[in-house]
């Protein structure tokens, strides 16, 4: 079975404050070219993207350095719609090279401002331990990992190389499932892009 994780990307499509927007602009028509085709202008954090360390280090790795390997591995949900609990990341069976993905329940919030305003940050001590872990990329249903100029969570997870997926959805169908991520960005040479993220559970 495959679940798809990523938000759908229209001009309704909310941008993180401050952040441009999507935009298509008709690029060919049917009636004057005999295609269709289209421009379209978004940053590189729109919708359901990965954070590559140069986004928050300095001299970090664009994306496009990491091996494609790295974007696909096995799953595992964290429940953390009551809040963030290090007790339940510690018995998940988390492993070297596991993507790591938290269910807060924010993403049924995705097209209100609340999304960008009230949303739960994991606590630097999980982060310390999915670092310790060795994990591949851990990915959050909300729109930062972070709520602090600082960055803390950023810096602790890219300063390892430990990419960060945001603004997943349909996390909760993983519940109680085995599953491998498929997680891949755009191939750019920047500090992040927009990817086609799913989930393919072992049924």
């Amino acid at each position: 079975m495959i679940i798809d994780l990523s938000v759908h990307i229209d001009d309704r499509t909310p941008a993180y404050p401050g952040d441009p927007r999507f935009e298509a602009r008709v690029a060919g028509t049917f009636e004057h070219d005999g295609y269709e085709g289209h421009s379209i202008s978004m940053g590189t954090h729109t919708g359901t993207h990965i954070d590559a360390p140069s986004h928050m280090i300095s001299e970090g790795a664009s994306l496009n350095m990491a091996d494609i390997s790295r974007f696909v591995g096995r799953g595992r949900m964290i429940d953390a719609t009551q809040g963030f609990s290090l007790d339940a990341v510690q018995i998940a069976d988390i492993q070297a090279g596991d993507i790591v993905l938290f269910d807060t329940g924010t993403s049924a919030r995705f097209y209100d401002a609340s999304y960008f305003e009230r949303y739960p940050v994991m606590p630097s001590n999980i982060a310390e331990y999915l670092v310790n872990q060795q994990v591949g990329m851990v990915g959050l249903d909300t729109c930062s990992a972070d709520n602090t100029p600082e960055f803390p969570i950023h810096t602790a997870l890219l300063s390892h190389d430990i990419h960060i997926i945001e603004n997943l959805t349909n996390l909760a169908v993983l519940a109680h499932h085995e599953f491998r991520v498929f997680a891949l960005p755009l191939n750019l040479s920047l500090d992040g892009a927009p990817a086609r993220v799913i989930a393919e559970i072992d049924v």
